[in-house]
């Protein structure tokens, strides 16, 4: 075959190749295969997985179920608005309570309903309010960090050397893992903040008069913060000195992943140790790799305290007199265990020389 007889094949693939360059770089996005998206759509009771549709929503817009968000943001401390006025209007206060959101939690501050948002939104997570953090003058000590505290700051007030006894509900326990593994987790997730400060718990067998009182409850167990089923809210604990300290019953928790193969399993100990630092009066952090952040996906360990962590709570009690920083302390920046929503990012070029091989070995 001559050489102008392969250059006349070659030329007519030219509309092909015009049409390979114009593809996009980045193709419209997905969501029925996102890993996040099949995970929650598998669980019947986690109603914050509906709030997927109202992606890259901004204000303006108006889409059915808006209003479920808005009652989302209201039980998280943005959004105070009456019920009777909640539509599924994307409005001036709503966009003004995701700009809120995406501040307090280190995300970009768009106003939008946008990837990054919409995945930290349907994640699992602690049920205490964002918003209940000191804002008086004191606060303005640590502007250049990212822990907050209730408002008034509050702390236990026992007299030095402090130590604060909790007990485990006789009547609201988890009967599938074992009550001894129950207790060693809460011993380890104890003795974290207890490295760090001059307080040290000690369990007692009288759960009426603890100072922290631990128990496992579903749905509405009267104290005002129903629980909602699998994944959505996992635990809350009260500020200081209330001492209640309460997880939902309905989530699969675990001890070791190893032996519970389910896909939304929620480590136990990653979500003590966090409702052990509401209990000695910390807030939510902005850091996202803390303890003290709000969300938690499932099949996630975040055990280790951190330096935003551990400067919060020696603020309010002092540093233990053998506290020593370890390497365990320092923010992790360099990995991250977010799944994107519906993200696929296929480089154009990677299909168009593919393409491009590919007619050349048909000639």
């Amino acid at each position: 075959m001559s050489p102008f007889s392969n250059w006349s094949r070659l030329s007519s693939l030219w509309p092909l190749l015009l049409l390979l360059g114009s593809l996009p770089l980045f193709p419209a996005r997905t969501l029925k295969n996102d890993p996040l998206t099949e995970l929650a759509s598998d669980i019947q009771n986690n109603t914050w997985h509906a709030f997927v549709k109202l992606l890259d929503a901004g204000k303006g817009s108006e889409v059915t179920g808006m209003s479920e968000l808005k009652k989302y943001f209201q039980k998280f401390g943005y959004l105070s608005i009456p019920d009777q006025n909640i539509t599924d209007f994307f409005d001036d206060n709503l966009e003004s309570a995701v700009l809120s959101y995406q501040r307090n939690l280190g995300l970009t501050v768009t106003g939008k309903l946008d990837e990054e948002t919409m995945k930290e939104i349907i994640l699992p997570r602690c049920g205490m309010s964002d918003s209940a953090h000191d804002h008086s003058s004191s606060s303005l000590l640590h502007t250049t960090k990212n822990y907050a505290y209730f408002y008034g700051r509050p702390r236990w007030m026992k007299s030095s050397p402090m130590t604060l006894s909790y007990a485990f509900s006789p009547n609201a326990m988890i009967d599938y893992i074992d009550a001894s593994e129950i207790r060693a987790v809460f011993q380890r997730a104890f003795s974290r903040w207890s490295f760090a400060i001059p307080v040290n718990f000690t369990e007692t067998d009288d759960y009426y008069t603890a100072d922290i009182k631990i128990g496992f409850y579903n749905g509405d167990h009267g104290d005002g913060e129903p629980f909602d089923g699998v994944l959505g809210v996992l635990a809350h604990a009260f500020s200081p000195e209330n001492g209640r300290f309460h997880l939902d019953g309905a989530e699969i928790w675990a001890v070791d992943f190893d032996q519970e193969r389910s896909k939304v399993a929620v480590d136990l100990e990653s979500v003590v140790t966090h409702e052990i630092g509401h209990v000695l009066g910390l807030a939510h952090s902005s850091v996202k790799d803390a303890v003290m952040y709000p969300s938690l996906s499932p099949r996630t360990k975040k055990r280790d305290l951190k330096l935003d962590d551990v400067e919060g709570v020696q603020a309010l009690y002092g540093s233990n007199p053998n506290f020593k920083y370890t390497s365990s302390l320092e923010h992790d920046t360099s990995s991250s265990n977010n799944i994107g929503i519906g993200k696929r990012t296929t480089s154009k070029w990677t299909i168009f020389f593919g393409m491009v091989t590919l007619m050349f070995m048909m000639i």
